[in-house]
């Protein structure tokens, strides 16, 4: 009897499909984008198939060979969508460089990376003076983001100077007739680095295999429910963790795509959104959090888009939040993920055995981060092992996958960051019900250790934001003579509000032990942020290192 062998044929994945798709069959799909002026400027998708050929045509001109390193500096508009696809389809693998780490940051990536050429917006020109001392660039491709005209030079290898190029013109003299490059499935697409809150960032690298799997896997109906009949406004930056994949997502589906610019203001972006509605809207908890805020100010002043669906990760989204956006006829759908994970890795959705359950019930659910999607492993792992998925279980979330990163970018092998037998660790503490979903409970290093048990600060966080007269909080470990560690509660109040810190005590009361609630509250002006819009609590730390605890 002769062995049974597949019949299936042996074709790649590739992103060279979705552009190819994007350009056959869906011309007419719109891409707008906000300029610096606040102006709108738009094309088709057959515009933007025909300018990411020229773009690869171009780069492959000027000299770019298979596996080099293009980074880009951009915020979210058509061009930087023309690169996720332009330099794979030449060969090269781009590298989004976040614009909000610091200069010498910024200059190590590049540098680590190996980075060859730079794609960046002219309005980005000074920060790229900053850091071009750390790393130099063959060429430099300068794309006039506010109009103004580019001063492009030949470069001088001699003195390490780059050639500087103009994106619009490098495109004018592309070759025609460019075929994009034929390729292994695991080749690499693009690469993004981690933010680096602690030690040095560490660069991720995707590959086309990888990228289309995720984008499939995350376009279904319960996760981004994406199609053709859809509007997707990313707020989530392009230079973050691919925009959480939802540019490969839309260009595979011929969804129409509003992008903000550098436009990230609550007023700008509810302005943008009346001027051009959105079905599917991206971002992080602390953009939503201005937007809403911004409504309850000026009450009337705009009107979200009925039906809007919006998906918020990067950190917990408070349950008052999401009734908030409720209110205004928006679903709020969270998720989790890193860049390690591509990124989407668990997603809300409502399982159909729940639906008699009450309201309630439901947005408590909301607030978790979901459940894991297709193709991807999730355990929970404690001191002593794999935890029970029974709701109270904690420990670490770790993770394995086709689109989940097993090692990082010239790094020697972590044992702290991989498991013995191979699953990513997270660094996030969480638990899982018994339908699924995960509750992120806090990033390990941020779990605050009183009396021997654990408090979860996202927990305490979340809750005190429920407060009407607070606009954020985040919660901090300060050690204590007595417990070892007791919660600092610092909250930000909104406008023309004062509150006693005792309000804020009472206002947990009931949802928490005692021996959980903050004993101090310190109230501050802003809670600083990361490069991605995170809390940074390690700046928080950093900034009470001196706090005494009263005698």
């Amino acid at each position: 009897m002769h062995a049974v062998r597949s019949t299936m044929m042996s074709v790649p994945l590739s992103l060279n499909h979705l552009l190819d798709r994007a350009g056959r069959l869906f011309p007419q799909a719109r891409i707008v984008s906000r300029l610096p002026d606040k102006s709108l400027r738009r094309h088709s998708y057959a515009d933007f198939h025909r300018r990411t050929l020229a773009l690869a045509s171009a780069l492959k001109a000027a000299g770019l060979r298979k596996g080099d390193r293009v980074a880009t500096l951009c915020w979210n508009h058509h061009a930087h969508l023309e690169c996720y696809f332009g330099i794979p389809a030449a060969g090269g693998v781009m590298h989004t460089l976040n614009l909000r780490l610091s200069a010498d940051e910024i200059g190590w990536i590049a540098q680590h990376a190996e980075d060859r050429f730079l794609i960046v917006d002219d309005v980005l020109l000074p920060l790229y003076e900053q850091f071009r001392r750390h790393h130099a660039f063959e060429r430099v491709i300068v794309f006039p983001f506010s109009g103004a005209a580019v001063a492009t030079r030949a470069g001088d290898p001699h003195d390490g100077e780059p050639a500087i190029d103009d994106y619009e013109q490098l495109l004018a003299r592309a070759p025609a007739g460019f075929e994009p490059l034929a390729h292994d499935e695991d080749d690499p697409v693009a690469m993004c680095y981690t933010s680096g809150t602690t030690g040095r960032p560490k660069g991720v690298v995707y590959s086309h295999r990888s990228t289309v799997l995720h984008t499939l896997m995350a376009s279904l109906p319960d996760h981004w429910g994406l199609s053709a009949r859809d509007t997707v406004l990313p707020v989530t930056p392009m230079f973050h963790a691919n925009s959480w994949g939802i540019p490969y997502g839309a260009v595979m589906l011929g969804a129409n795509l509003v992008f903000p610019g550098p436009h990230l203001h609550a007023h700008d972006l509810l302005d943008l959104i009346a001027l051009e509605p959105p079905t599917l809207s991206l971002g992080v908890p602390t953009i939503w959090l201005t937007l809403i805020q911004a409504m309850q100010a000026e009450p009337g002043r705009w009107k979200l888009p009925a039906g809007m669906r919006s998906l918020v990760g990067g950190a917990a989204v408070p349950e008052s939040l999401i009734r908030a956006f409720d209110a205004h006829g928006v679903t709020i759908q969270q998720g989790w993920g890193m860049t390690e994970t591509s990124p989407v890795a668990t997603v809300f959705y409502r399982k159909p055995e729940l639906e008699p359950a009450s309201e309630d019930t439901w947005f408590r659910l909301k607030a978790t981060a979901g459940i894991v999607v297709p193709l991807v492993d999730l355990r929970i792992v404690g001191e002593d092992g794999p935890c029970p998925w029974d709701g109270t279980s904690v420990g670490e979330i770790q993770v394995r996958g086709p689109f989940i990163t097993g090692q990082y970018h010239q790094t020697p092998p972590e044992p702290e960051k991989f498991s013995d037998d191979g699953w990513l660790r997270t660094g996030d503490v969480g638990t899982v019900d018994t339908h699924g979903y995960l509750r992120i409970t806090d990033r390990s290093k941020d779990l605050i250790k009183s009396g021997g048990e654990w408090i979860s600060s996202v927990d305490l966080e979340n809750a005190i934001m429920g407060h009407p007269s607070v606009a954020e909080a985040a919660v901090i470990a300060i050690a204590h003579p007595k417990w070892g560690e007791r919660p600092l509660a610092c909250v930000v109040l909104r406008p023309g509000q004062r509150v006693e810190p005792q309000v804020i005590r009472d206002h947990l009361a009931g949802r928490f032990a005692s021996w959980q609630i903050p004993d101090a509250i310190e109230f501050i002006d802003a809670v600083p942020r990361t490069s991605t819009g995170k809390f940074w609590k390690a700046k928080l730390r950093q900034d009470f290192a001196g706090w005494r605890w009263p005698d």
